[in-house]
């Protein structure tokens, strides 16, 4: 089986670029850890190794060509940035719903999905018009669902729809989507100790860069959004201390067996892992994040926090939203209330295929999950 090597990706991304300067290398130990787990415990497919190859190359060339912005438009550093709120949760919580909800109103912006794939624009880009990125993302999706049609059932595929920091995160190799979209037990292990406040740092950077890109979005409040904030909710906290923390609950019997079944369609993407070991990783794993969580809460105090019931968004979106809204402090208007209505009406469940799934298919069982999350659910959700 073909290995991943660090030299011979660093080597594509430049060639790719036309460009050489990555910046502060600090990225190379989380990128060396990742490579020796997905080395050794990853099952990658001939097809895996292609597709590891391109995201890993394609996050690296993002860096390249900012870096190379950033010298010919110093500009970029002085852009002004509001980070209003950051939603965690446990994944299946209904925060991607929430997250797009957010967004919709007036005043609020977010990483849309193809510039969580592509940061940087393409060269020869007008500023403005990331045609080519939008594409590039479409095909993704494209390719993506031609290999597995039940992700439509799972999770909302969209290329201008507001997605995840961690998309980015990843690409500078210190984000949970590494491990979820790939098995690699031991990089987990491993990121639990690592000091992630550098790519923080970058990340602030690059919605400095997204902002600069299009300028419509100055003065604007961020909200950004990823269930990889649930265990290192510090680090996040830290790096945007003005930012209002929402969390989405929903009880793990529901959580669990959607999210393992989602896990195992991206594994299968690129790898031959069996269910029973995607089951039992992941049940284990968002246990630890949860607990993770639950601790690093006491430490940061509880004003910074916000708590949405996955039950309430369900029966009262709009009022939900409204109460976030408020506390980012955006004042409640007629335009306001229709955006986010409007949003509502054209993104409801049921215009999306049933996800199916059950415990049992990956090795779980109720006593299991409810014994993992014993305390959260007392606590939260009866």
């Amino acid at each position: 089986m073909a290995t991943l090597d660090r030299e011979a990706l660093l080597q594509q991304a430049r060639e790719r670029a036309g460009l050489s300067d990555f910046g502060d290398d600090w990225f190379l130990e989380p990128m060396d850890h990742y490579l020796a787990a997905l080395n050794a415990e990853g099952r990658l497919t001939a097809n895996g190794v292609a597709a590891q190859t391109e995201v890993i190359v394609k996050g690296l060339v993002n860096r390249l060509r900012m870096m190379d912005d950033i010298k010919r438009h110093p500009e970029i550093l002085d852009e002004q940035l509001e980070v209003a709120g950051i939603i965690l949760g446990l994944p299946r919580t209904g925060s991607t719903i929430f997250h797009r909800l957010l967004a919709s109103a007036p005043g609020m912006t977010a990483i849309r999905w193809f510039e969580a794939q592509n940061y940087a624009p393409y060269p020869g880009e007008a500023r403005g018009k990331p045609d080519d990125r939008r594409a590039y993302a479409q095909a993704m999706i494209d390719g993506w669902l031609d290999l597995a049609p039940e992700l439509a059932s799972i999770h909302p595929l969209d290329t201008d729809a507001p997605d995840e920091e961690i998309l980015i995160l990843g690409q500078m190799f210190v984000s949970t989507m590494l491990e979820g979209m790939s098995h690699v037990p031991s990089f987990s292990r491993w990121l639990n100790d690592y000091d992630q406040s550098r790519g923080h740092e970058d990340l602030k950077l690059i919605l400095k860069y997204l902002q600069w890109q299009e300028p419509a979005r100055k003065g604007t409040k961020w909200v950004l959004k990823s269930p990889s904030n649930l265990p290192y909710i510090e680090t996040a906290a830290r790096a945007f201390p003005d930012a209002l923390l929402i969390m989405t609950h929903r009880d793990p019997l529901e959580v669990v067996p959607s999210y393992v079944s989602m896990e195992a369609t991206l594994y299968s993407l690129t790898a031959q892992i069996e269910r029973a070991d995607v089951g039992r990783f992941w049940l284990h794993r968002l246990s630890e994040w949860m607990k993770m969580y639950e601790t690093a809460r006491e430490r940061i105090g509880a004003h910074r926090f916000i708590d949405i019931d996955y039950r309430e968004v369900g029966r009262a979106p709009l009022d939900q939203a409204l109460r976030v809204l408020e506390q980012f402090g955006l004042g409640h208007s007629p335009d306001l209330e229709a955006a986010l209505t409007e949003f509502i009406a054209g993104n409801k469940r049921e215009q999306r295929p049933m996800h199916k799934y059950s415990m049992e298919q990956y090795g779980l069982s109720e006593e299991e999950i409810l014994r993992e999350f014993a305390e959260y659910r007392a606590r939260l959700l009866n």
